[in-house]
């Protein structure tokens, strides 16, 4: 209101110099002019003046009022979600060049709702998942408690049970963190530290998690890399992205096999193969083992859940890597892991 006022308060100013000023040549011209006909030929070429200084506001205030009506028209389109129809792109014009700016600004935001809502939908599936995921092992310890209330079981059942129990304890253990990690890389919450390592260090802590079962099963477990070679990656995260991939290579090669690890340096990437002589992937599934919670049929008589690989292959993504399969069904598989030299 008080810059209202303002405005007013300037406007009447202006105007009343203008009178003045008028008032005063009208005094100059009657004064010190004495013929008649030079007055009232200065008179006309003020009066000129005057007017064509009259029209050339007018046409500003009609361009101002115009850029604005389509610059509204624009901006109510937009809001609308659709296309202005008066937008040329081509036209080196003061509204061309706004209206762009609001389309640029449109499609920043329309962007991030996109992302939201993409956002949205990922923690939805994740819930889904996670929800369809624990139901089952709940339900089994749901019921074996309902068979250890039974006093009458007999202490070798009521052991055997228990024993269950714990493998179920353990399996929900094992499916909450894998699906802990998963949203955390899903929803880009885990942060990456990446640095020039040893990836000799990294390998041996990838291998230190499958030695265990490798030796329960018989599997001859072998690495290949030299101590002086290091790449650009989080030491943590990539030995988790190996041994998910070492844990998938113990657990589909039989006993008396062998899975082992080589490193070559390339020029821009370190290339590890993880060779085993499991019971390999058919061609058509080499992108479909990457996908969350997919298992195929020959995976069905082992335990997991389907998420292994998914994990490894979005941790070494997220560090500028990637990951390719090569494999022989019934002869074994080799994961090429690419990272940054």
């Amino acid at each position: 209101m008080r810059k209202h006022k303002n405005i007013k308060f300037l406007r009447f100013s202006i105007l009343l110099l203008m009178l003045l000023l008028i008032a005063l040549l009208l005094w100059l011209l009657w004064k010190f002019v004495p013929r008649a006909s030079v007055r009232f030929c200065l008179l006309a070429v003020c009066a000129g003046i005057l007017a064509a200084a009259g029209l050339l506001n007018w046409y500003q205030r009609l361009q101002i009022s115009s850029f604005a009506g389509e610059i509204c028209e624009t901006l109510d389109a937009l809001m609308s979600g659709r296309q202005p129809e008066d937008y040329h792109p081509y036209e080196d014009s003061l509204t061309s060049r706004v209206q762009g700016k609001l389309l640029q600004y449109y499609d920043i935001m329309n962007e991030g709702k996109l992302q939201s809502q993409k956002d949205k939908e990922t923690i939805q599936g994740l819930v889904s998942d996670i929800s369809h995921q624990v139901k089952t092992p709940v339900a089994n310890l749901r019921l074996y408690a309902g068979i250890l209330k039974n006093p009458a079981l007999p202490a070798e059942k009521r052991n055997e049970f228990l024993g269950t129990m714990s493998g179920q304890i353990d399996k929900l253990d094992f499916l909450l963190q894998s699906l802990i990690k998963m949203s955390r890389l899903e929803t880009g919450t885990f942060a990456l530290h990446i640095t020039e390592a040893p990836l000799k260090d990294t390998i041996a802590a990838a291998m230190s998690t499958v030695w265990a079962r490798a030796e329960e099963k018989g599997i001859a477990l072998l690495a290949d890399c030299d101590s002086g070679i290091t790449v650009q990656h989080d030491p943590k995260w990539t030995a988790e992205a190996l041994g998910n991939i070492l844990d998938n290579a113990v657990k589909y090669t039989p006993g008396g096999g062998s899975v082992a690890i080589t490193v070559r340096p390339w020029q821009f990437y370190t290339r590890i193969d993880i060779t085993d002589t499991g019971t390999g992937i058919p061609e058509e599934h080499y992108n479909d083992i990457f996908q969350r919670f997919y298992r195929g049929q020959e995976a069905a008589a082992q335990e997991g859940v389907g998420l292994g690989l998914y994990l490894a292959n979005g941790i070494v993504t997220r560090q500028k890597g990637y990951i390719s399969v090569k494999s022989r069904v019934g002869k074994g598989t080799v994961f090429s892991v690419y990272l940054l030299s």
